[in-house]
């Protein structure tokens, strides 16, 4: 729940959003509607439903990101003061009544998709406030409630193209099948690692304004090793994935070359254990994802156009 650098764009709304992970933040809702719609029913989902989803799961994770910068702003007074807020370019009561409207935009696109995936946004939603309203200035382990959050993203947007069964279509079957077990699960452990790679890089300012995150906690060094791990289990699980839902080699490359590069950085992270290292690598961990949801998009494309050719044959 950090921005990597101070304010680049003209916009503060704009700034608001992290545009600077922005192709993180659409490409993951973006991977989990297409395989989600494929392995229930072995082509792509409408477009018009894709958008709706694409959209939805887009407004709930910035959501988030404008919530926890109004939680913020005295820490980022000191990490980032040309952020927005802390350099008075918006107010605070405009900044939630935007965060709000985020909230109102994803609640809507997931009661029109299903139902049940707006019961996860509002769980995800509530996790995640817990985080930037309560956790962060009372323990170390306030990183945890962010990777369930988001975690959760993936697992409502794949609750619209595959019903559980529970509020729509009940006699549909198993609630979630292993490939979004996997996909939730790896989400969870990678934002640990990604969160609290950009949180060391925040520790001085955590450290003067008392919140006792990780690394103000542990320090840099041992925030390192444990980033690491976090990434070592979520790469582990993105191969998951790919096997639970017989994707093809272009996921498969994409995910290993990836996630063989991430680790590369996480290890360089605890030879170099500084804050700006830590920020560093909160980037490249968004690089990572764009890349993995990447493979599996184009993977997944390129089976149902197969698919479609046979079709065509016989």
């Amino acid at each position: 729940m950090v921005s990597i650098s101070d304010s680049k764009t003209t916009h503060p709304f704009i700034e608001l959003l992290r545009p600077e992970i922005a192709e993180m933040d659409l490409a993951l809702p973006a991977a989990s509607a297409l395989l989600a719609s494929y392995l229930a029913t072995g082509s792509l989902p409408s477009i018009l439903s894709f958008i709706i989803a694409v959209i939805g799961g887009y407004a709930a994770i910035t959501s988030s990101y404008v919530y926890n910068d109004c939680c913020d702003v005295d820490i980022d007074s000191i990490n980032l003061p040309n952020r927005p807020l802390p350099s008075a370019q918006l107010s605070k009561q405009k900044a939630l009544n935007y965060a709000v409207f985020l909230a109102i935009v994803a609640s809507t696109a997931a009661l029109i998709l299903n139902p049940e995936s707006f019961v996860v946004l509002i769980a995800a939603v509530a996790i995640i406030s817990i985080y930037s309203s309560l956790a962060k200035r009372s323990t170390f382990l306030s990183f945890v409630p962010v990777g369930i959050s988001y975690g959760l993203v993936p697992v409502g947007i794949w609750l619209a193209f595959d019903p559980a069964g529970i509020l729509k279509q009940p006699d549909y079957g198993s609630i979630l099948p292993l490939p979004a077990v996997f996909l939730g699960f790896m989400m969870c452990f990678t934002d640990w690692g990604f969160t609290l790679s950009g949180v060391a890089r925040d520790v001085e300012g955590d450290r003067a304004r008392g919140a006792p995150t990780f690394p103000v906690t542990f320090g840099v060094p041992v925030t390192a090793k444990f980033v690491t791990f976090m990434w070592v289990v979520g790469v582990i699980a993105s191969i998951a994935i790919g096997i639970t839902a017989h994707l093809g080699p272009v996921y498969f490359t994409g995910a290993i070359l990836a996630g063989l590069w991430m680790l590369s950085q996480s290890f360089n992270f605890i030879k170099n254990p500084t804050p700006e290292r830590g920020g560093r690598l909160f980037l490249q961990g968004s690089r990572y994802r764009v890349i993995m949801f990447g493979s599996l998009i184009v993977d997944v494309l390129l089976m149902v156009l197969s698919i479609s050719y046979a079709s065509i044959l016989w």
